[in-house]
């Protein structure tokens, strides 16, 4: 199989306007680029434009990180929001659990396969039952426990483990906590949640058991980055699975779990892809 080429991926959001694509792609050809991959999207309610531009960095006649600060005029004519990505570097990844384990070990068994571009430096608990996974993996284990009294305390012990780690993703693999405003405005990166129903139905601690009580032929699992508005924030994967009479409230359990590990899995692989671009409370998400 051959290898990919090592590449930079330009994400862009602006106004739509005309000579976006083509001011961009004269960019990386003045420095000598190669564009392997470009995809983009018009929102025209909003007039949204969305641009992902992967090129290689073979030929190129300017350092990787120099890339950013020379398309700062660029971005400037065009009034752009950007962000310049080399993907080389793995993604700094902390992983939040509670006691479900299902998600966790997914996450690391496709890190360890080399199938997601990241390091985990940490994980990150409210309770000891996954230990046993950090040391399976060779991760540094931090628990960090809470109570509805202690839970300020708590958020700044596990902000202050982020900040020491360099963290540059947060991914909730089954965190039975709600992350609060107050530290979403501190965390300083994105946090990725599952959550285990077909968002927006089935929303609060008991889906399947509401499923089941429905009667619902499919269900779900949603992906999202984590907002103050608890399982609001902007959907990055979902996925569903047929159901029908003869399942139990166990059997929708254990087809959600696999759902789950899909669904959280790629998402955390298109943000560290950079396929993600968030607008408004939506997202774009290229393949």
């Amino acid at each position: 199989m051959a290898q990919r080429k090592e590449s930079i991926v330009l994400l862009i959001h602006c106004k739509d306007r005309r000579g976006i694509v083509a001011r961009v792609s004269g960019f990386i050809h003045d420095f000598g680029g190669n564009i392997l991959d470009s995809e983009h999207h018009t929102d025209e309610e909003t007039n949204e434009f969305l641009m992902r531009m992967e090129f290689a960095t073979e030929g190129l006649q300017i350092p990787p990180d120099d890339i950013a600060t020379a398309f700062a005029p660029v971005a400037k004519a065009f009034e752009m929001r950007y962000e310049v990505r080399h993907l080389i570097r793995r993604t700094r990844v902390a992983m939040l659990v509670s006691k479900q384990d299902h998600c966790l070990a997914d996450l690391l068994q496709r890190h360890k396969r080399d199938e997601l571009r990241i390091d985990v430096p940490v994980i990150i608990s409210n309770h000891d039952t996954c230990v046993g996974w950090a040391e399976l993996f060779k991760i540094p284990f931090s628990v960090c426990p809470v109570t509805k009294e202690t839970k300020p305390q708590q958020e700044q012990q596990v902000l202050s483990l982020l900040r020491e780690h360099r963290i540059e993703l947060v991914v909730m693999a089954r965190y039975m906590q709600i992350l609060s405003a107050n530290f979403l405005s501190q965390v300083g990166c994105p946090a990725i949640n599952i959550h285990h129903s077909f968002l927006p139905a089935f929303m609060g601690a008991n889906p399947y058991r509401q499923a089941y009580d429905r009667g619902v032929k499919i269900i779900g699992a949603t992906a999202h980055y984590a907002t103050e508005d608890l399982d609001e924030g902007p959907i990055i994967e979902q996925d569903v699975m047929r159901v029908g009479h003869r399942d139990t409230v166990d059997d929708l359990v254990r087809k959600g779990r696999d759902l789950e590990e899909v669904v959280l899995a790629r998402a955390v692989r298109r943000h560290v892809e950079r396929r993600v671009l968030v607008y408004g409370k939506k997202t774009v998400v290229f393949d």
